[in-house]
């Protein structure tokens, strides 16, 4: 599965679990770490959770499997290394703090193809309001 491809997957998955604010960054070009970083926000510890598991059981069922798995009993900033893939997932104070995105602003957003951008606009809309 190409890198691509695995983030894609993962963005279906994190937005079953209702996760919001979720962007892709292109770091492939700017760092060794990753190709793809996918950033996400729950509005608590359980939903923080609930992405990680829920994004690692769809990546399994795609034959993906993390190399490591960071602050998953925590549950404020959930990292899930596959290697060409790193997932991001973030209790929303958390995410306010670290503002990891911002340590990235050379990387490239990807825009997210239909019915994905359409998704996370709706979560978007429904989170601030």
């Amino acid at each position: 599965m190409d890198s691509l491809k695995k983030v894609l997957a993962a963005v279906e998955a994190a937005l079953e679990k209702k996760a919001y604010d979720l962007i892709v960054v292109e770091v492939e070009h700017l760092s060794s770490i990753a190709d793809y970083f996918l950033i996400a926000t729950g509005r608590s510890d359980v939903q923080v959770q609930a992405i990680a598991r829920g994004i690692q059981e769809r990546m399994e069922r795609e034959n993906a499997y993390p190399i490591s798995i960071e602050g998953f009993h925590r549950a404020h900033w959930v990292v899930l290394d596959y290697d060409d893939v790193v997932v991001h997932v973030f209790f929303e104070p958390t995410r306010e703090f670290y503002r990891l995105e911002q340590t990235w602003t050379d990387a490239q957003e990807i825009l997210l193809p239909e019915p994905l951008r359409s998704q996370v606009r709706d979560l978007q809309l429904s989170a601030s309001g």
